[in-house]
C-alpha cells in the first residue's frame, strides 16, 4: 500500500475514533439527567460489512402487568453496535445498565437499583425504492438490577422485553420520519426468597404505535427520536455514528 494511501486511512481511523469517543462522552454526561429511549432503531441500517455505533437509553414510563399485578417502570442506558451482514440485514447488539420499579396494586413501589442490562436483535429491510424504506425488526432486552430486602426477605427481579416491529420511512434529506407498529411482551420475573414468579404484561395491550425521526447532523452522525404508545408509554432518543 502506498505511503500516501496509508496516511489517509490512518487519518480516517483517528477521526472516527475521536468522534466515537465524543459520542461516549456525551452519553456519560447527558443521559443521567434526561430520560430517552430508542427501542426500534428506525429504518436506517448499515451497509454490508459496515458498522453503526450509538449511545441510547430505553425508558418505560408505564407498562401494565397481567391479572391486576399493577404496573412497571424501567430506565435502561446502553452503548450499542449494529453490523450490516448484507445491505438488507443487520444485527444489533447493546450492553449497559438498567433498573426496575414495580408498583403492585395497594402496595408501595418496589425499587430495584440499577445494574447490568443487555440486548440483541436484527432488522430486515424488505422494501427500498427511491426515498421510501420498510423494515421488519426483532429486539430483546434483559434487565438484571440489584436485589433489595423487605425486612429480612430478599427480593430479586429480572425484566425481559420482547418485540417485533414493522416500520416505514420517507427520506426528506434534512429529516427522515417513520411510522409503524409493534407487537411486544414484557415479562417481570420476581423472586421472594426462593419462590419465583413470572408475571407477563397485560395481553390486551400488546400492540403499540411507533412514530420516530432520524435527523442528520453530519454525513456520519445523526440523532434518532422515537415515541411509542398503546402497549406502553415511552419516549426515544439516540446519538448514532456510522463507520
Amino acid at each position: 500500500m502506498p505511503d500516501r494511501q496509508r496516511t489517509v486511512y490512518s487519518s480516517q481511523f483517528i477521526v472516527h475514533s475521536v468522534l466515537f469517543f465524543l459520542i461516549l462522552t456525551a452519553n456519560y454526561y447527558l443521559l443521567p439527567t434526561v430520560i430517552y429511549a430508542a427501542p426500534c432503531y428506525g429504518t436506517k441500517m448499515p451497509q454490508r460489512n459496515k458498522f453503526f455505533a450509538d449511545v441510547e437509553s430505553y425508558s418505560i414510563f408505564k407498562r401494565y402487568l397481567e391479572d391486576n399485578w399493577g404496573k412497571l417502570r424501567s430506565q435502561q442506558q446502553f452503548y450499542g453496535m449494529s453490523y450490516g451482514v448484507f445491505d438488507w440485514l443487520s444485527i444489533d447488539l447493546k450492553s449497559g445498565a438498567g433498573n426496575i420499579k414495580q408498583h403492585p396494586i395497594g402496595s408501595d413501589e418496589l425499587d430495584y437499583p440499577t445494574s447490568f442490562s443487555g440486548g440483541y436483535g436484527l432488522r430486515l429491510k424488505f422494501f427500498d425504492r427511491k426515498n421510501v424504506k420498510a423494515v421488519l425488526g426483532f429486539q430483546h432486552i434483559s434487565v438484571h438490577p440489584k436485589s433489595i430486602h423487605l425486612g429480612d426477605v430478599r427480593n430479586k427481579a429480572i425484566l425481559d422485553d420482547w418485540q417485533w416491529s414493522v416500520l416505514a420511512s420517507y427520506d426528506f434529506k434534512k429529516i427522515t420520519p417513520y411510522l409503524g407498529a409493534r407487537w411486544s411482551r414484557l415479562d417481570y420475573i420476581h423472586w421472594i426468597g426462593d419462590q419465583r414468579k413470572r408475571r407477563m404484561s397485560d395481553r390486551t395491550k400488546s400492540i403499540g404505535l411507533i412514530c420516530g425521526f432520524d435527523i442528520p447532523i453530519t454525513n456520519k452522525i445523526w440523532v434518532n427520536l422515537e415515541g411509542s404508545a398503546f402497549d406502553s408509554q415511552a419516549v426515544a432518543f439516540s446519538l448514532n455514528y456510522s463507520f
